[in-house]
């Protein structure tokens, strides 16, 4: 019976898709007038990108607002062999790093509008709670 209920909830709750190819997110973002959140991370050696992951962007508040209002790209950038990412992943994220993220910042969170335009940045892990992180983000959405 308890998993019956996990399935359900699963099922239930929205399903966040993390875009490798930020050129296909803004071609959706163009569609859908949906803003991009673009997460630069070092998955599997950055303490502050782990931290964002698991306190914000992983959260039941970021989840729900982001299934709705947002396109979501990330542009990860691991180090051990076994999360090494195909060759094509990383020619796009190389080349995302160098439009929006020259300098190499670990965590760099960039919500940019349907034209790639820079509306906000995260320089660091974002120390604030999820709720004012998504109000943050809602806030260039009522300027619409």
């Amino acid at each position: 019976m308890k998993i019956l209920f996990v399935s359900i909830l699963a099922f239930l709750l929205p399903s966040l898709t993390w875009i490798g190819n930020f050129d296909e997110a803004l071609k959706q973002a163009n569609i859908s007038h949906k803003l991009v959140l673009v997460n630069f991370s070092g998955s599997d050696w950055c303490g502050p990108c782990i931290r964002l992951k698991n306190e914000i962007l992983t959260t039941e508040t970021f989840e729900n607002y982001a299934a709705n209002h947002l396109l979501l790209v990330r542009a990860d950038f691991p180090r051990q062999k076994k999360n090494h990412l195909p060759a094509e992943q990383i020619k796009l994220n190389e080349a995302l790093a160098e439009r929006y993220n020259p300098d190499g910042k670990f965590p760099y969170t960039v919500l940019v509008d349907e034209r790639g335009k820079v509306l906000k940045a995260w320089d660091g892990f974002p120390n604030e709670s999820p709720e004012k992180f998504v109000a943050e983000i809602a806030a260039f959405q009522l300027d619409k």
